[in-house]
């Protein structure tokens, strides 16, 4: 046990914990002195355990037991108030101090009184999302990293290393259409890194600041229009970041009709950090179209998650939540969090970009990739777009992300209006494989598969409906000058 984190309990316990330690010689799944702490709180389990494993020496133990039992107060209650201190110490040297009142109290009460807290979550949403992660995140990191240093030099290299050294299958493999270095390092890298980067900078802020969970209690209201309480808000959220990892945390809603609901809500209409950040980049120059894929997704959203609701037999929601104090961030905090998430995008999501590619690569070499986009073909042109976006739906299907990086390549041959209709149905479209596989493990094969089911048909008859509407509409100038 780290003795950096040892928590002293105070003479007297310490002193029975000491007399326990040279009696528990069997083998415990973890360390003697948690045996020795679990035992003096009365744990039944872990005294039956020690009864099965210590023999003539349990009538000691048990009488040592015995004597912390006529403490006062018991020792389960010394146990529990040291570590709450233990606690208490350690979050103070680790999180920013809370706000002093009375500037503390009136922010509480602006961001909870709905005719301020609504203005204050618009402009966090704005300045948070779509000026630091769409803004600095999918447009300037990206021009830089993607534009320059991957066009630039990461890429010639890449061709010129594998025309010089290599067959042209596998020079195909490192640096050709889906090669490993010029596709999947390039998106993992150049494009969805930096979006994901700044979003995780930005979620890591909210959470140090406490904000988060006023904005569950806030958005409490409006989650049980869908069939969620406040506490979904957190997944919910979370999915901006990545779908997979908050169809994960939806574990930590109270029903299975909860759990089911926020799923089938994050693999329909939740974008995540890249693709978010990549189609405010596609669609940001032009408030017109940005705020029409905003509506229909949001739309799409409220109308989904309410039928679900009439539909999914039992319990409504209930939300209880304690509210931390508001604080300020501290700056270290945010920084090793952000790392800590953009680490665990490099070791989990990298490989697959890679995989991904490889895999495209041998279904490119059999002769299988073509087949199967030309299969997408005839649907992806009903959406008025040309044959070629068919092939970021299939990579849509890889990874959310991809797609969205796919249809970022594709940008310039696109009108306003077929790139409105692209992210939307994009959006909407089927979850990348990860979440699929996470929404078998969590929910089952049988939800799994009719979530899917639900989904695909839908973003397609969005995606075909809007196509018709935008093309009928006088907006359509709107759209074209933007």
């Amino acid at each position: 046990m780290s003795r950096g984190f040892r928590v002293d309990y105070g003479p007297t316990i310490e002193g029975f914990i000491a007399r326990l330690l040279p009696l528990l010689k069997g083998d415990y799944p973890f360390h003697r002195r948690a045996v020795a702490l679990l035992l003096l709180q009365g744990d039944q389990e872990i005294a039956a355990l020690t009864a099965r494993q210590e023999g003539p020496r349990v009538r000691q133990i048990q009488e040592i037991i015995k004597g912390a039992g006529g403490l006062s107060p018991p020792p389960a209650s010394t146990i529990a108030l040291a570590r709450h201190r233990k606690a208490q110490r350690i979050a103070q040297a680790v999180m920013g101090k809370p706000l002093v009142r009375p500037l503390g109290g009136l922010l509480d009460w602006l961001t909870l009184w709905p005719p301020t807290a609504f203005p204050i979550l618009a402009l966090v949403l704005y300045y948070g999302l779509y000026r630091f992660v769409g803004g600095l995140g999918a447009q300037i990191l990206v021009d830089f990293i993607e534009g320059q240093l991957f066009q630039s030099w990461v890429t010639p290299f890449a061709q010129e290393l594998g025309a010089r050294w290599l067959s042209p299958p596998l020079a195909d493999l490192v640096a050709g259409d889906y090669g490993m270095v010029t596709l999947g390092l390039r998106y993992a890298v150049g494009i969805i890194l930096p979006v994901v980067g700044t979003f995780f900078f930005f979620f890591s802020f909210l959470e140090d600041t406490g904000y988060l969970p006023r904005l569950a209690l806030l958005a409490d209201r409006a989650c049980k229009k869908v069939g969620l309480s406040g506490r979904a808000v957190i997944p919910l959220t979370l999915g901006l970041g990545c779908d997979t990892m908050a169809t994960v945390v939806t574990r930590t809603l109270e029903t299975t009709r909860e759990r089911i609901i926020a799923t089938f809500l994050l693999a329909l209409a939740v974008p995540c950090s890249a693709q978010l950040g990549l189609i405010l980049a596609l669609l940001g120059h032009s408030p017109l179209a940005l705020g029409i894929w905003v509506l229909v997704v949001g739309t799409i959203f409220l109308a989904a998650g309410h039928l679900a609701d009439r539909i999914l037999p039992g319990p409504k929601a209930v939300f209880h939540m304690e509210l931390p104090p508001l604080r300020l961030p501290v700056v270290g905090n945010i920084v090793m969090k952000t790392a800590a998430r953009i680490q665990w995008y490099l070791i989990e999501i990298t490989p697959v970009f890679l995989g991904t590619s490889l895999l495209l690569w041998f279904l490119d070499q059999q002769g299988l990739l073509q087949l199967i986009i030309s299969a997408l073909r005839g649907p992806i042109q009903s959406l008025g777009l040309p044959p070629d976006a068919a092939g970021i739906f299939l990579l849509g299907f890889f990874r959310r992300d991809y797609g969205a990086a796919g249809l970022y390549d594709l940008r310039a041959s696109l009108s306003p209006i077929q790139l409105t209709v692209a992210a939307t149905t994009l959006t909407l479209f089927v979850p990348c494989l990860a979440q699929a596989a996470v929404m078998v493990k969590e929910r089952g094969v049988l939800a799994a598969m009719l979530i899917v089911a639900i989904i695909v048909p839908v973003a397609f008859l969005v995606g075909f409906s809007l196509n018709h509407l935008l093309g009928s509409l006088a907006m359509i100038g709107g759209l074209g000058n933007g």
